[in-house]
């Protein structure tokens, strides 16, 4: 059996062959050139890589080394569809700390009640309106909000990002985690939100300004979700 072999046809991705200077220095092929290239792309793949391992600690989800909770911070939950997440950021507060979960749906507070100790955490939840949480003024360092404002109208939006304003510390943190929005075949098959304009407005940074938060920007894009944080002003 004879195998031919044929060289691909010239293309602009083909790299162009090093200086005869360089050859004269140590480059004395087109294929030691070819790898050395290689591997510096590699070598700032790495270091781009590297932006996002900073906040993904070893063997746990990117959510939740996004959110930051630490131990003896006072967290406040809204929206409760991934229970998991919820009673992973629940250990993470400690004893010393605070867990609660509120969300409009009773059959979601139910399972995010139900898992939380299976998972070792201690948590309480509410079933309430999204613009009207059963808490007092100020209480929480930190609040994370997942996957509720692309399934909420623009006005209920920007109320329920303020009533989580309301119950954050001067200073506290609020972290945003939502779907990330899809293009081409994947995003026709994905379904799309109730308010197409969401994205268009700003996505999760436009509302929290609008409800007055500070310092609002886009964390990451990564997993498929938007991860966005801001801080409630000290005065």
């Amino acid at each position: 059996m004879v195998v031919v072999l044929t060289a691909p046809n010239p293309t602009s991705n083909i790299p162009s062959f090093p200086r005869v200077s360089s050859i004269s220095a140590g480059f004395f092929t087109t294929a030691n050139y070819i790898i050395s290239n290689v591997e510096t792309l590699l070598v700032r793949g790495r270091a781009t890589m590297r932006l996002l391992r900073i906040f993904r600690a070893a063997g746990q989800p990117l959510a939740l080394s996004m959110a930051g909770v630490r131990m003896g911070d006072r967290l406040l939950m809204v929206g409760c569809a991934d229970p998991l997440l919820i009673a992973q950021l629940a250990v993470k507060t400690g004893l010393t700390g605070r867990a609660f979960a509120a969300d409009a749906r009773r059959d979601l507070t139910a399972e995010a009640e139900r898992l939380a100790p299976l998972e070792g955490a201690l948590i309480e939840t509410a079933t309430a309106p999204w613009t009207a949480l059963p808490l007092d003024a100020g209480v929480f360092d930190v609040a994370v909000i997942r996957h509720v404002f692309p399934g909420l109208a623009g006005p209920e939006r920007i109320a329920c990002a303020a009533e989580v304003r309301r119950v954050l510390r001067p200073g506290g943190r609020c972290v945003v985690i939502d779907p990330a929005p899809r293009s081409g075949f994947g995003g026709f098959l994905r379904r799309a939100p109730r308010d197409p304009a969401f994205a268009a407005r700003g996505g999760a940074v436009g509302v929290l300004e609008a409800a007055g938060f500070r310092a609002a920007r886009v964390l990451a894009e990564r997993d498929g979700f938007t991860f966005c944080e801001a801080a409630k002003p000290n005065r």
